[in-house]
């Protein structure tokens, strides 16, 4: 225990003492210090954003603030599609089709050798070198692909936005609660709980669609561009599908490691009580193969998160991106390191802190 106390305090007395020569540096070369800056205009382009900024007019903690907006959505956006697709390529390794087999393999082994930058630039590159609006790669009206980015179809609430948020909140609130008032209840209650949630559901989807009727708005070519619809940008997608190529040739690996890691006499046990083989991947090794899984993907989840602020090599205005613009306009570097660390700080902790509680609900437990 001393060791430790001593451990910490010479910790913290190095701290303190780097930044007192920081500050006192600072103030002999004339560089003014705090966080007073952020309250000041800025004069910040952001080409893209969730959140309406005005350059000149909005503050430099706007600024950031929608900096980080635009890399939580990309982090998120990036997560999910990368855990669908290398979860599928991790399968596809375990496939007895030797042609799938060695493509998932292919795949893998090029996309995860290859610098992360690199791969953003020629998608980049890609994405700008593709049809104008006029010729654009057109999918049923649906999807539109073209220099100018990716459009597609998005819904209109119209002006009954709270009525849809609050029907999709009881919603999620009532499948979250379903199982546990099953563990609650026992077996027994299923006959007396499950349709009244299965009912108050179907209510809440039938509100939503009386109070507020959704309409669905597609890109329609106007002129030279197409009006209409979600409209991504180049930079947004390549971003994205640059990302989660790379980020899903990592998580294939960790699903391939996990699978390998069963038994086969689980797998050849369930086969001989006749389950087919996705019912056995999907109720035997699967649910044995998270314990192993978890852990690594963690790791790869806030490994994305940090791989977002690469988003400068194409010039989308993330968090990284703009805090070095900041710096570069308020000449205060320190705080805005400082402001930068923090910011991955509150967005990774909460993905760290959900994983590790989703490990621990899917750890075997032995009785």
């Amino acid at each position: 225990m001393t060791e430790h106390v001593v451990v910490l305090a010479l910790v913290i007395g190095a701290v303190y003492g780097l930044a007192m020569v920081t500050v006192g540096n600072l103030d002999a070369r004339g560089i003014r210090t705090g966080f007073a800056f952020l309250g000041q205009p800025a004069n910040l382009g952001i080409s893209e954003t969730w959140i309406a900024f005005t350059p000149g007019r909005d503050s430099y903690a706007r600024a950031l603030l929608a900096g980080a907006a635009n890399t939580v959505l990309v982090s998120a956006m990036t997560i999910c599609l990368a855990t669908v697709l290398g979860v599928a390529i991790g399968l596809s390794r375990l496939s007895s089709n030797w042609l799938l087999s060695r493509s998932a393999g292919l795949y893998v082994e090029v996309v995860r050798n290859i610098p992360v930058p690199l791969q953003l630039l020629v998608w980049y590159q890609i994405l700008l070198n593709l049809p104008p609006a006029r010729q654009a790669i057109n999918w049923g009206g649906v999807v539109v692909l073209s220099n100018r980015g990716l459009r597609t179809p998005t819904v209109l609430w119209g002006d009954w936005d709270f009525a849809w948020t609050l029907a999709y909140m009881i919603i999620v609130a009532l499948v979250s609660l379903y199982r546990p008032a099953m563990a609650r209840l026992g077996r027994h209650s299923t006959a007396r709980v499950g349709p009244i949630v299965i009912g108050i559901t179907v209510i809440s989807l039938v509100a939503m669609v009386a109070l507020a009727p959704p309409t669905l708005e597609r890109p329609v070519l106007e002129g030279f561009n197409f009006r209409g619809g979600m409209s991504l940008s180049p930079e947004f997608t390549a971003l994205v599908v640059g990302l989660t190529l790379y980020a899903a040739a990592f998580i294939a690996e960790i699903v391939r490691a996990g699978v390998r890691s069963v038994p086969a006499g689980q797998s050849e046990a369930a086969q001989a009580l006749g389950l087919s083989r996705g019912q056995t991947l999907r109720l035997i090794v699967l649910p044995q193969s998270l314990r192993l899984i978890i852990p690594p993907l963690t790791s790869q989840y806030l490994s994305t998160i940090k791989d977002s602020s690469l988003a400068v090599v194409i010039g989308y205005p993330e968090m990284a991106s703009l805090v070095n613009s900041m710096i570069g306009e308020s000449g205060q570097p320190v705080e805005g390191i400082a402001l930068l660390m923090l910011a991955y700080l509150i967005i990774s902790v909460p993905v760290g802190v959900f994983m590790n509680w989703y490990n621990r609900k899917a750890a075997l437990v032995t009785r």
